[in-house]
């Protein structure tokens, strides 16, 4: 591996210090290494390296996704589910990619398409959940979960998260949903501050399909509420309309370097 290019969060990278310095490496031995300063992704690229922390290489996953170039994430930030490398890691880990010593998981999407009226008005991809949250400081909002077009549960709540498995750790995880390993395929739909004593999180199969419609618990008064997909793109939503949710046909290649393991990771993460 040769060809690479780099995103980076300025934020947590000032100056773009340790940006230079892997460009300067990687260029020192030979290697072809682009930023955007130079110019758009070039379509031969091998390697997408990405600098921040779990937002910055979501965020960059959606970007480059039609690409369907691997990627690496090096953790500028503090948790890093997602990012392979830490910060005293970088150089030994570069050392492995130029010498084809990694290996790449491939992680599931999801597609969600907002329906108003029967009518699809939004369609966006996530790599880490789809949620459907109450507006702003609005009441509860009721929301309805269809699988496979049978009704599921029907949940008056602060909303309700689908997840993938790479999601699983995030919101997922604070709002009390299983951990699900990241390269498994399923999807996790866990409610959020659901007023009742049974509600529990749902395990599905990746081949199933969800449907969310947002109930009205009070006649005279639309529910309100929002979709968000990977807590990036928002649409805002009205009682009657719906999201439909599905495995998305593009993946997500993370590339791993490092010889920890998911376990080891979450057992680092979160204690």
């Amino acid at each position: 591996m040769d060809k690479f290019y780099i995103i980076t969060n300025q934020e947590k990278d000032p100056g773009y210090e340790s940006t230079k310095k892997i460009q300067h490496y990687l260029k020192a031995r030979g290697c072809r290494c682009l930023t955007p300063f130079d110019g758009t992704l070039p379509p031969d690229t091998q390697c997408i390296i990405v600098l921040g922390g779990d937002g910055t290489l979501i965020h960059a996953a959606l970007d480059f996704v039609a690409y369907d170039i691997p990627i690496l994430g090096i953790n500028l930030g503090t948790l890093g589910f997602l990012t392979a490398l830490e910060k005293d890691e970088v150089y030994e880990g570069l050392d492995k990619l130029m010498a084809n010593c990694y290996t790449v998981e491939h992680r599931m999407m999801l597609s969600g398409s907002v329906i108003k009226q029967g009518e699809k008005v939004q369609q966006a991809l996530s790599l880490n959940d789809i949620i459907v949250t109450r507006s702003g400081f609005s009441r509860l909002v009721e929301t309805k979960l269809y699988i496979n077009d049978v009704m599921a549960g029907n949940y008056a709540g602060d909303g309700i998260i689908v997840s993938t498995p790479t999601g699983s750790t995030g919101y997922n995880l604070s709002a009390g949903g299983p951990i699900v390993p990241p390269t498994t395929e399923l999807m996790v739909i866990t409610p959020i501050c659901p007023h009742s004593l049974t509600a529990r999180s749902i395990v599905v199969s990746a081949a199933d399909r969800i449907r969310i419609e947002v109930g009205r618990r009070r006649k005279s008064l639309p529910e309100e509420a929002l979709v968000t997909y990977d807590g990036q793109t928002v649409v805002k939503l009205q009682s009657g309309d719906r999201i439909e949710i599905e495995r998305a046909r593009s993946r997500v290649h993370l590339i791993q370097v490092a010889s920890r393991t998911f376990y080891e990771v979450l057992r680092e993460k979160t204690r």
